[in-house]
């Protein structure tokens, strides 16, 4: 790993979220004081959305991180596309709470008094809701329900809702108004600006004991802004195959070549992935085909054998398609050498059976 190799302390470009290589980028910066005056209002919805990988889990990792626990219980969920019923439960659990086989009713009741238990002890919940893009209308309009949980004017619970861009039109959409009334702050994650991913990448290198080797070119970080879009993951990825790139070439330097050369092969990776794959024939029987191709190969005269003109690459299904046909032309040509071998029987046991009833008479 290049880690090793330019005596890094651990993996600067990692794409698990994590709150050591926070960074403060501009659209970060807004996004963390629209998260602080929704927390300090105490109820209500906070919404935040943003193109994958622009940085929404690392976000929550940071806010996590720093929240006070003694004054704050946070509850983190990675939403599926569950109904509202679903959703409770998932509520409930992350409470601590047990949920097999108890009636809606009842649990509305736990998770009520579990609230209740928090606040009296003085402390506020938050509920993180991650992937809000995939939830029905059934499971935000429960949200919305166990957002009403209250005692003495005060809410029990304030709900954080993160999302990829079209949640944005969900929550615009049919039925779901008055949940849109009770967001109190909301934020788009933006891509980072070309002047910030020098920044970034210095950064996370020097989280771990970066020493300046490799360094980077400055046109190198326009060409991976280029190339990423500023989207803080691809960034991580371009950055990591640079990384793994100069330790394999022994440079060190990074340079526009490089980043060009990098960003070629991971497109190329992408389109392989991306391409439906032709199907293959079966092991066994492909390699009957070669088999009886050999064979037949093998059984032409010397004289005969001419050397082949240089044909054009087939693609894997046209190969199996040309393999059947020569494998039954091989067949065909053993079933007609087994009927002239009958045929000659045939005519010498005829004829030896001619003479022998000549030379009797």
């Amino acid at each position: 790993m290049y880690t090793d190799h330019y005596g890094l302390s651990g993996q600067p470009f990692q794409l698990t979220p994590d709150a050591r290589f926070w960074f403060d980028s501009r659209t970060h910066r807004k996004a963390m004081a629209y998260l602080g005056y929704g927390l300090a209002q105490g109820e209500g919805f906070i919404t935040v959305t943003g193109e994958i990988g622009a940085g929404k889990s690392t976000l929550v990792a940071h806010l996590m991180a720093n929240i006070d626990r003694s004054r704050l219980n946070a509850v983190s969920l990675v939403s599926t596309q569950v109904e509202g019923d679903d959703m409770l439960r998932l509520v409930a659990q992350g409470l601590g709470l047990a949920t097999g086989a108890v009636e809606k009713a009842r649990l509305l009741d736990a998770v009520e008094q579990s609230l209740d238990d928090e606040l009296r002890a003085g402390k506020r919940t938050l509920l993180i809701v991650d992937e809000a893009q995939n939830l029905p209308v059934s499971a935000l309009e429960e949200l919305r329900m166990l957002s009403n949980f209250q005692i003495g004017g005060r809410a029990l619970l304030q709900i954080v809702l993160l999302g990829q861009p079209e949640f944005r039109d969900k929550l615009a959409g049919p039925g779901l108004e008055q949940l849109r009334q009770r967001v109190i702050a909301s934020h788009h994650l933006e891509a980072m600006g070309a002047d910030e991913v020098e920044s970034y990448i210095r950064h996370r290198l020097t989280r771990v004991d970066w020493q300046g080797n490799p360094e980077f070119d400055a046109a190198a970080f326009a060409s991976i802004h280029l190339y990423s879009g500023g989207i803080a993951r691809r960034v991580n990825q371009l950055a990591h195959r640079l990384m793994l790139h100069a330790a394999v070439e022994g440079a060190e330097r990074v340079t526009v070549a490089a980043v060009d050369a990098v960003a070629e092969e991971m497109a190329a990776d992408a389109a392989a992935l991306a391409a439906p794959a032709a199907p293959e024939p079966e092991a066994p029987a492909r390699e009957k085909v070669l088999s009886l191709r050999s064979a037949r190969l093998s059984a032409v005269p010397a004289a005969e054998a001419r050397p082949q003109p240089a044909v054009a690459t087939l693609d894997p299904a046209q190969e199996a398609r040309i393999a059947a046909l020569e494998a039954q032309v091989v067949e065909q040509d053993a079933m007609l050498r087994r009927a002239l071998t009958l045929l000659v029987d045939w005519v010498e046991a005829d004829g030896k059976d001619t003479a022998f009833r000549t030379h009797a008479a």
